[in-house]
């Protein structure tokens, strides 16, 4: 069986880990953790980054950081992963559900705008796989009703919106270092701070609500608590694992977009049975990190159809989410509005397999089921 996916290593993780136990900080914001920020804030240009146990506390930090009030409002895609909503509903506040693209997942402009209300404090975009929102027209709008964009970049690492790095436009974002994205450390996440004004709190938020990273900073002489928070910042092994993964991010984006192009030019301009199509469309203003390749069926009917077929031949594929606004915890607390698009990626989205070792053997095996499925 070929699986959907299957996490990789660079062969330097586990020395990288092992000197972490021989030396006398495991416990986070060691050398290894200041390596990883390092290199983000080199490379793409953060104003600040802090490693997180996963991108579900990186987007708690943010939705922190809005400071919402009970009462207040944000607007986030229906078509994305709980993460995404319930870190603003931990803060009290409502969620306020964004239908998606009929050209891809995202959310736009457009639709975001209807949604806006004197209530409004936020609003969350999420770059399905990798493939940017049009961020000059969200934060034009943003700027007009003085709301704060938060970034879902989960699927974003090395993603680019007209030569900007997703990540570094928004107020603050979010990454995920899961086993499943580009570059992983099993379990992980960071959020990355653009706005000078959220850089101090976010730093005490990160240290439990305390103001230690200002004291071994030299910056005060004792340190204690000053307001809310929690152990946001990861164990520096997994900070040992990233760093390994990230000497290596050249080579694996080019194996991944090499694996993205192998299936792009065997299926893009087919014909597929049953009305499947090639679905990965790149805006202009877009670049390609390979994060994901995945088709869209015409029913839920014909993608159960089709998954079972690949998975009868020895391929593993998965579907994505289903839409937040009509999940069992949510639908009662949605405000009735039809979110089609959604509904459309939720019942139709197919996922194939796509990491590092996937071999060019088993890419062109899949290409050749697809294109025989009747």
């Amino acid at each position: 069986m070929i699986p959907f996916n299957k996490p990789y290593c660079s062969g330097r993780e586990m020395s990288y880990m092992a000197e972490v136990c021989h030396s006398m900080t495991m416990s986070g914001n060691g050398d290894y953790t200041k390596l990883c920020h390092g290199f983000f804030e080199k490379r793409y240009g953060f104003k600040k980054c802090l490693l997180c146990t996963s991108g579900t506390d990186a987007l708690e930090m943010c939705a922190m950081l809005c400071e919402l009030k009970p009462g207040d409002e944000v607007i986030v895609p229906s078509y994305t992963f709980v993460s995404s909503a319930i870190a603003f509903l931990r803060e009290g506040a409502y969620v306020r559900f964004a239908d998606s693209g009929k050209e891809n997942p995202n959310i736009t402009a457009d639709i975001i705008r209807p949604l806006i209300n004197e209530k409004t404090r936020a609003i969350c975009v999420v770059h399905y796989a990798g493939v940017a929102c049009d961020m000059d027209a969200i934060m034009q709008l943003a700027a007009e009703h003085n709301l704060i964009v938060v970034e879902d970049a989960a699927h974003s690492i090395d993603a680019y919106y007209k030569e900007r790095p997703l990540g570094s436009i928004g107020h603050l974002s979010a990454f995920s270092f899961h086993e499943t994205k580009n570059i992983s450390c099993g379990e992980g996440g960071m959020i990355a701070i653009n706005d000078e004004r959220f850089i101090r709190r976010a730093e005490i938020l990160w240290e439990k609500g305390t103001n230690r990273a200002e004291f071994y900073r030299g910056m005060v002489n004792k340190y204690g608590w000053c307001d809310m928070g929690s152990s946001f910042l990861p164990s520096e092994l997994n900070a040992a694992f990233l760093w390994a993964q990230l000497e290596q991010i050249e080579d694996i984006q080019s194996k991944r977009l090499h694996i993205w192009n192998a299936y792009d030019k065997g299926l893009r301009g087919q014909t597929l049975a049953d009305g499947i199509k090639v679905m990965p469309e790149l805006p202009e203003y877009a670049t390609n990190n390979a994060h994901m390749y995945y088709l869209l069926c015409p029913s839920l009917a014909v993608r159960t159809r089709f998954m079972n077929y690949l998975k009868n031949n020895g391929v593993q594929t998965t579907f994505h989410y289903l839409p937040l606004h009509s999940s069992t915890y949510y639908n009662d607390k949605h405000d009735g509005r039809v979110l089609a698009e959604c509904d459309r990626y939720g019942e139709t989205l197919v996922r194939l397999p796509l990491f590092y070792e996937l071999t060019d053997e088993e890419t062109e095996k899949i290409i050749k089921l697809i294109k025989k499925y009747k």
